[in-house]
């Protein structure tokens, strides 16, 4: 997600909704039920909920860098980690260790906030991804090496992965299997867990390029990929690759969930929108709803404790069109202080 980085600023407010996915109702089951402006300094790029820490984690980065930490349930203030340049974090809730995406990649105690190690790390780490399987936190680069993996309990580099491109988000099955979209080859990495080997790439045949969100259903092993260029969310057997949907979204995707107590799958984009898919079977997927959030809302992450979706996005001055396809943003600064929070619910 480094290319959407805050530093160049996100898009414009004046953009409308862009693409095909404009034909599905606005009108639909969520609604963007609570906003914090909570201000601050720093670009922005991955957010986080610890949901059984009731912690939501954002980064700011640039000038001054730090770790952000907000009650999950309130959205206060809930502490801060200072001078860390970062693009994402993760927790580990048997630990209590969270780690950044930064270079070092810093590792911290979620308990007193207090620093334990910096980890030197190849590349330019970008995503991150936590691994309850086994208790590993992976590190995502656009350059080799494309993956750094790092046991959470102690913080040591357990290896790295050459995941053939460059990777975006991660989702595991809690079964020993990661799966990782790789942006510049339009297709899906299956990773074994135990071994650190990329055990297949899964192909998504011209339906998605540009994939920057994944999410996952577990119990009915179904991949939900979301891609640029073409918008769509491409549906996947996670056992084999079968493509089985492609539905339109918004532009400039950048992140995607699944929540398994309402069986649907939300894309957030760049453009103020959020795709809400709904697994009406497993084989039969509907766009069920396009819900204008904020423009510059790319990321997400679920409260599976409230079912709710949480996003952030900032306010910027008008910029010049953008193409519709791609994830472009706003060359133009973030406004002061309008750097907002949303919480989506029905």
């Amino acid at each position: 997600m480094r290319r959407f980085s805050l530093t160049c600023a996100l898009l414009m407010a004046t953009v409308p909704f862009i693409g095909s996915a404009q034909s599905a109702s606005e009108a639909g089951p969520y609604k963007v039920i609570k906003t914090a402006k909570v201000g601050g300094q720093g670009g922005f790029d991955y957010i986080n909920a610890d949901v059984d820490g009731r912690r939501l984690y954002i980064p700011r980065r640039g000038m001054p860098a730090h770790i952000t930490i907000y009650d999950l349930d309130t959205l206060g203030p809930a502490g801060e980690v200072p001078d860390v340049n970062g693009h994402g974090a993760v927790v580990d809730p048997k630990t209590n260790h969270a780690f950044t995406s930064s270079k070092p990649v810093v590792m911290w105690d979620t308990k007193t906030l207090a620093p334990i190690k910096n980890i030197e790390v190849q590349g330019n780490p970008d995503g991150i991804f936590f691994d309850a399987f086994n208790q590993r936190v992976y590190i995502f680069s656009h350059v080799a090496p494309f993956a750094t993996v790092i046991d959470s309990k102690d913080g040591s580099v357990v290896g790295t992965i050459d995941l053939g491109g460059a990777p975006e988000q991660a989702v595991s099955d809690g079964k020993g299997h990661v799966y990782v979209a790789i942006e510049d080859k339009a297709n899906v990495a299956v990773v074994d867990a135990k071994t650190m080997a990329v055990t297949a790439h899964y192909d998504l045949q011209g339906k998605g390029g540009t994939c920057a969100g994944l999410a996952l259903d577990v119990k009915n092993r179904i991949l939900f990929a979301a891609c640029r260029n073409p918008q769509n969310m491409v549906v996947l057997g996670a056992d084999d690759g079968k493509i089985l949907a492609s539905l339109p979204i918004g532009r400039g995707t950048d992140g995607a969930v699944f929540n398994g107590n309402t069986m649907e799958a939300f894309s957030s984009q760049v453009d103020g929108t959020l795709t809400i898919v709904k697994e009406v079977s497993p084989t039969k997927f509907e766009v069920e709803q396009n819900l204008q959030t904020m423009p510059s809302a790319k990321t997400l992450t679920l409260d599976t404790k409230t079912n709710h979706v949480i996003l952030m996005g900032a306010e910027f001055p008008p910029a010049p069109p953008r193409p519709a396809q791609g994830g472009q943003g706003n060359p133009n600064p973030m406004i002061p202080g309008s750097f907002t929070i949303l919480v989506v619910g029905k």
